[in-house]
């Protein structure tokens, strides 16, 4: 049996992939005897109730007049390593390479180099931040200074490696779903709030950013309610919302879409859907297709990033080229209007949740990258999930 390690985990604590996947890990790991303190500059808002083993260490930023901008960096540093020192921390975690593998980097060093960093990155540092040439070398060093790294596609492995030159060993770690959480729920009494018999229920979840391509979203279900009486639930908030509320009122569909709002128990709201519609511009990883698939709902996306990793075209979804929202409608119609082939879709995402991306697998995953950053032989493999 392997020792139980004490683990500091830092991440954006707010609505949004990486804080979900950064605390439903660190749930899990605490469920298996490590103990997991949270460095955050807010609860983690997935966090909740009492765990045991898991902590929460807030981060303060001082207002010193001197400071123009608050020093947030300086300050996470600094409480990482009182945390280090005081729990006598054997790693710290970090999501996202800036700031947090910089600052971690950091409280290394404030240790004597003792404490061991792994950083995963999850896209946007990458896929945006990394653009910026002014943030380039920064990035770089924080991702050459961690113990290992980690990212959530392959495809985010190769961006990573060509846009940094970055030659180091990065590990595929992909996001998972927790299989007691994702699962598909039985939602016939609240589908007929927003939905008739008849009717068939289309989903997007999102933080309706441009990237997002909100409004292809609401091109693809204008062009199959035209030939399958359908619904829209939109659920989440961002800053092309007010400009697809505008497009949707002008194209006379206001009546058959629905508007959630940001929903803390995503399984209960995805259930009640028959499609997940992803047309992003750029996406890492995709975690909303795979809680989609977890419930047994398929996805129609675009063949962005990483999400072909995930959504297995003509198996678990279809996927197009990005923009191209004729073929995803047609998709989409072809899906509800064929039984039999839908079933069959529903059932290849099950299964594949729950083998490929099933939180033991993943969980495990981590734990060896972490024992191997530690110099600590793992005695138990990475085990196979069961569909």
């Amino acid at each position: 049996m392997n020792r139980p390690l004490k683990i500091g985990i830092t991440c954006y604590p707010s609505l949004g992939g990486s804080g979900v996947v950064a605390t439903e890990l660190g749930k899990l790991l605490a469920e298996k005897g490590h103990e997991i303190h949270f460095i955050t500059h807010s609860m983690p808002f997935r966090l909740g109730k009492f765990h045991r083993n898991v902590y929460y260490h807030e981060v303060e930023v001082s207002d010193y007049y001197v400071f123009r901008y608050p020093p947030y960096d300086l300050s996470l540093a600094s409480k990482m390593h009182q945390v280090a020192e005081l729990q006598q921390l054997d790693l710290l975690h970090v999501h996202y390479a800036v700031p947090h593998a910089i600052c971690a980097y950091l409280a290394k060093q404030m240790s004597g180099d003792r404490l061991k960093v792994v950083t995963t990155l999850h896209g946007t540092d990458i896929t945006v931040l990394a653009q910026d040439e002014s943030l380039k070398d920064i990035i770089r060093l924080g991702i050459r200074s961690s113990d290992a790294v980690t990212a959530v596609s392959a495809d985010l492995i190769r961006e990573t490696c060509d846009l940094l030159d970055i030659r180091e060993p990065i590990h595929l770690t992909y996001n998972f779903v927790d299989k007691r959480v994702y699962y598909p729920r039985d939602c016939s009494d609240l589908r007929g709030d927003f939905a008739e018999p008849r009717e068939k229920v289309l989903m997007h979840i999102s933080n309706f950013r441009p990237v997002k391509r909100t409004c292809d979203v609401v091109e693809i279900f204008a062009k199959v309610n035209a030939k399958v009486p359908s619904k829209l639930l939109l659920v989440g908030e961002g800053p092309d919302l007010p400009k697809i509320q505008a497009k949707i009122n002008a194209m006379g569909l206001s009546h058959r879409v629905h508007y959630l709002g940001k929903q803390d128990d995503v399984a209960q709201v995805i259930s009640l859907a028959d499609l997940m519609l992803l047309p992003s511009e750029k996406e890492s990883f995709g975690l909303v297709a795979l809680e989609a698939m977890a419930c047994g709902v398929p996805t129609i996306g675009s063949l962005a990033g990483g999400i072909p990793e995930l959504v297995v075209n003509g198996s678990t979804g279809f996927l197009s080229p990005i923009g191209d929202t004729d073929s995803m409608a047609a998709s989409a119609v072809r899906l509800l209007t064929d039984d039999a082939l839908y079933a069959n879709f529903r059932e290849a995402c099950l299964i594949r949740a729950r083998t490929e991306f099933c939180n033991d697998r993943i969980t495990a995953q981590y734990e060896k990258i972490y024992y191997d950053v530690l110099g600590i032989e793992q005695e138990v493999p990475v085990p196979l999930c069961e569909a």
